[in-house]
């Protein structure tokens, strides 16, 4: 079922806070429109952290009723234990989503056999997919490879999301569930073309919202076994990922820029309407803005809309 590229959607917000349908509508087009074989509704990308309750359920509601069945959407069941991921999860089943993408939980301390129950029982209680979804730089848990194998193959995961940055490591992985049917996704911007050379399955990138066109074509070509046409295709994507370096690390921090750079090259292309970030998130500054457009230009891309 999860296989190609699978942007993290960002979540486009209103000037006073809320989420701009209208705009995650247009969001939801171009990436469709682009060919992605899936959409990842609240994500880190989507800022999955800093959205109510409500605000989680519109936008997954906005993306399905949008994506009408095209592709699978997968949603984000994230949060600090199983009980409150097991309601998100429930919540995502009951509007459409196709998968729930989970962590390691957070905020507490917690070992491997913690983690180990905790995509277990979810297993056990969800009909949907459960999707493992490694990212330490957010939730500090690092997602043991031998475990993630472990979980592949009694079929308690479907597929991993694997954002950690380490190759190595995402090798284990690939190398522990195979055989299993679980699917294997990179969730690095600039490393795609190697995991793919690897034996990954997909790319799920955030940057993939501000240019789903060039991840599906080093996809492809990956696929085609084209990997010097993939290689190129990365080169030019990833100095495009150099929009996160253009906001002051003195002002804001690492996911503000980030973030900040996303939703202002998106609105310079004309997907969505206003830039701004869910607080405590900032946004960039108008200067930061326009250089963000200017590299997004020298990467040849158009406004589309």
């Amino acid at each position: 079922m999860f296989h190609g590229v699978i942007p993290p959607l960002c979540t486009p917000l209103t000037d006073d806070g809320e989420v701009d349908t209208a705009s995650l509508e247009r969001l939801t087009g171009f990436l469709l429109g682009a060919g992605v074989h899936g959409l990842f509704v609240g994500g880190s990308t989507g800022e999955i952290a800093q959205l109510s309750d409500d605000d989680r359920d519109t936008a997954l509601r906005t993306v399905v009723a949008t994506a009408a069945g095209q592709v699978p959407v997968l949603a984000g069941a994230i949060d600090t234990g199983t009980r409150r991921v097991l309601d998100h999860a429930r919540r995502a089943q009951e509007l459409g989503a196709d998968a729930v993408v989970v962590t390691a939980p957070f905020y507490v301390g917690i070992g491997e056999a913690e983690v180990r129950a905790h995509y277990e029982l979810l297993h056990a209680r969800l009909e949907l997919p459960v999707v493992a979804y490694d990212i330490p730089s957010n939730v500090h848990v690092k997602l043991p490879s031998a475990l993630v194998g472990e979980l592949a193959q009694a079929k308690v995961i479907t597929a991993v999301k694997d954002s950690s940055g380490d190759l190595e490591g995402f090798q284990k992985v690939m190398n522990g569930t195979a055989g299993s049917g679980a699917t294997c996704l990179t969730g690095s911007e600039t490393l795609a073309d190697l995991a793919m050379a690897r034996g990954a399955d997909g790319i799920v990138p955030g940057l993939g919202n501000v240019d789903p066109h060039g991840y599906v074509r080093l996809y492809e070509a990956a696929r085609a076994g084209d990997f010097a046409a993939a290689r190129e295709e990365q080169r030019r994507l990833t100095a495009l990922f150099g929009i996160i370096d253009v906001a002051d690390r003195g002002r804001v921090g690492p996911i503000s820029a980030a973030l900040g750079a996303f939703k202002a090259a998106l609105a310079s292309r004309g997907v969505i309407a206003c830039a701004r970030a869910q607080e405590p998130l900032l946004p960039l500054t108008a200067d930061e803005a326009r250089r963000v457009s200017a590299l997004v230009e020298s990467a040849g891309l158009s406004r589309v809309g």
